[in-house]
């Protein structure tokens, strides 16, 4: 990062108070004594240069019985990069956080059978789960991907618009580039894509992705492994809510294709993939909030400094027997 002096010399008086903020959480927290080095090079350009290297994961601990854990110390867990084991720098468990979150619902034409118990299972979310302090917005896709609601914490506001969408009275402005020419009709990465780059990404906090969908794609302008990218390096989890039609009661090749990719993204951003046929949407919905207000997130920096583009796969280990652990898997170094 690059920055004039003047707004250099104003970053390095601000920087005590804002190390001070980030380090704040209204939870239990435990950091490590060590912050990232700055370096100040001030010679005919007058440029300051920050290479903070960070990495965090959040992160779900789970017992033998699938309860959540909720009293993990730094001493419970080992991290590791690519198989080397790590410092970590901060460890913090946060309960009863507020959340922001996108709610993705696929509207194409393999989703027609789906589209009431869509608005159902919406609306049971957004009167049961969602709080006061949560904020939420809502895309629906065809073969464009359009913003419904804009982030609010009104369940009515996003039911309302959401009827008034499937009913057609209202056109929705696009998110991702204007006008763009898509000959089929099922952008699936691009609702996640847009959503984490357009939306998420300029939101701090605890958030997350809920997307209603069979995972099939036949529009998109961007691929599964850079929307799974794109969500890694926001830390946005993406819960996929599977609605599957299959012929005669058995599963199409493209029914297994959908399954997989969405098996596939939940998995590699930490997420969790559910098949909503198949579970009570109050029994999901209750396990996704309860994961992301009760959570805990580790940092460290890492041992191998190289920005090479590659990408480190990351693993936190609990020590205790009967413990799983649910994170992202990794990150690309850039």
């Amino acid at each position: 990062m690059h920055l004039t002096f003047p707004r250099a010399v104003r970053l390095l008086r601000l920087a005590p108070a804002v190390i001070a903020v980030l380090s704040i959480v209204t939870s239990t927290a435990q950091t490590v004594p060590v912050g990232p080095t700055i370096h100040v090079d001030v010679n005919a350009a007058q440029t300051i240069h920050v290479d903070v290297n960070l990495v965090s994961l959040a992160f779900v601990a789970r017992d033998a019985e699938g309860k959540l854990v909720p009293n993990l110390t730094r001493e419970d867990i080992e991290l590791y990069e690519d198989a080397v084991q790590q410092k970590i720098y901060s460890f913090v468990k946060s309960t009863d956080l507020p959340l922001t979150l996108g709610l993705v619902v696929d509207a194409s034409g393999s989703q027609d059978h789906f589209g009431k118990q869509h608005q159902m299972d919406l609306e049971v979310f957004l009167k049961q789960v969602l709080r006061a302090q949560d904020r939420v917005f809502l895309v629906c896709f065809g073969n464009h991907v359009r913003l419904v609601s804009d982030y609010t914490n009104s369940p009515e506001q996003i039911l309302e618009s959401y009827i008034r969408w499937d009913k057609g009275k209202e056109k929705f402005p696009e998110i991702g580039p204007l006008h763009e020419d898509r000959d089929l009709g099922t952008a699936f990465y691009d609702s996640i894509f847009y959503s984490v780059t357009e939306k998420l990404a300029q939101s701090a906090g605890r958030k997350a992705i809920l997307i209603f969908s069979d995972g099939e794609d036949n529009s998109s302008s961007h691929n599964m492994m850079t929307t799974i990218e794109t969500a890694q390096a926001e830390n946005v989890p993406v819960y996929t809510i599977r609605y599957t039609e299959t012929k005669h009661g058995k599963l199409t090749a493209r029914n297994k294709y959908g399954i997989s990719v969405m098996d596939r993204i939940a998995k590699e951003t930490g997420g969790l993939h559910i098949n909503a046929e198949k579970t009570d949407p109050q029994t999901y919905f209750t396990q996704i909030a309860e994961e992301l207000r009760t959570s805990y997130e580790v940092s460290y920096y890492p041992t191998n400094k190289a920005k090479d583009d590659g990408f480190r796969k990351v693993v936190i280990r609990p020590k205790a027997e009967g413990v799983t652990i649910r994170s992202k898997t990794g990150y690309f170094s850039r």
